[in-house]
């Protein structure tokens, strides 16, 4: 057989052999990929809808938010029950709770005040804007800190109560954005956001136009059809705080003696 035969079959042969090789190797490797998926998904579809629906995780979350509330606020009714069969709580001790109970939000507070409505922008510019890139997105939405604004604006107007979503807000209350939901006590909003408060309606006023932060809040929300609306009314009801507290302990704070001039 010729030299360069030889040469040209031994290539073709080397060829075929790193061919084999490849190929096996590709295979063990893409048997290894399928088993590590199977082994991390625990034997589930990596991509299931209930792993990558937001909403769907969103609405259980609050489902589940909503059943624990629902059972913390029987077992205070119990506990109510319980505490007025053994007699109450002694005299003194009732009459302190009493006087605590609205200033800790723990109980319902009527009277005059005002209601702010923010909402996002239309949906419709919503997806324009998603589109074209232009404006961000950020810019039609309202965010936590602009229901942060509103809550700050009516405490500093003298508010006696102020409720979020018809949820009264308290000093544990905390306000955070999750996508395009506000939760508040850990349960998940859409707009539009309601926020109420209980005060004189014109001091209460007067602190929403005087906020910087909420003018810089009206002007993006005429460029960008945001909603911004405040209404007075003659009576409104802030309910009493029903959720969880967090706090296991605190100390009243002790008046200290005024000084002679």
């Amino acid at each position: 057989m010729p030299q360069g035969t030889r040469v040209r079959e031994s290539r073709w042969t080397t060829r075929r052999l790193w061919w084999r090789v490849g190929t096996f190797a590709a295979a063990l490797g893409g048997g290894l990929l399928f088993l590590t998926s199977y082994v991390t998904a625990g034997g589930n579809e990596i991509r299931a809808t209930s792993v990558t629906d937001l909403a769907s995780l969103v609405q259980r979350q609050r489902a589940e938010t909503d059943a624990t509330v629902a059972k913390a606020q029987a077992l205070t009714q119990d506990v109510r029950r319980l505490t007025k069969l053994q007699g109450g709580l002694p005299t003194g001790l009732q009459q302190d709770l009493d006087l605590l109970r609205p200033k800790a939000g723990l109980a319902e507070v009527t009277g005059p005040g005002v209601t702010v409505v923010l909402t996002d922008a239309p949906q419709s510019q919503v997806n324009e804007a998603m589109q074209n890139g232009t404006p961000p997105i950020d810019l039609l939405v309202v965010h936590q800190q602009d229901i942060q604004a509103v809550v700050n604006a009516l405490w500093s107007g003298g508010a006696q109560a102020i409720s979020v979503q018809n949820q009264r807000v308290i000093s544990t209350t905390g306000i955070k954005c999750v996508g395009n939901t506000v939760i508040l006590h850990g349960v998940p909003y859409s707009p539009p956001y309601r926020i109420s408060a209980v005060g004189d309606p014109i001091a209460l006023q007067n602190a929403l136009d005087q906020s910087d932060y909420l003018a810089a809040y009206r002007q993006t929300a005429d460029s960008y059809g945001l909603g911004y609306a405040v209404t007075s009314a003659t009576e409104l009801k802030i309910p009493a705080f029903e959720g969880i507290l967090k706090l296991r302990h605190a100390t009243a704070v002790e008046k200290k003696k005024s000084r002679s001039r």
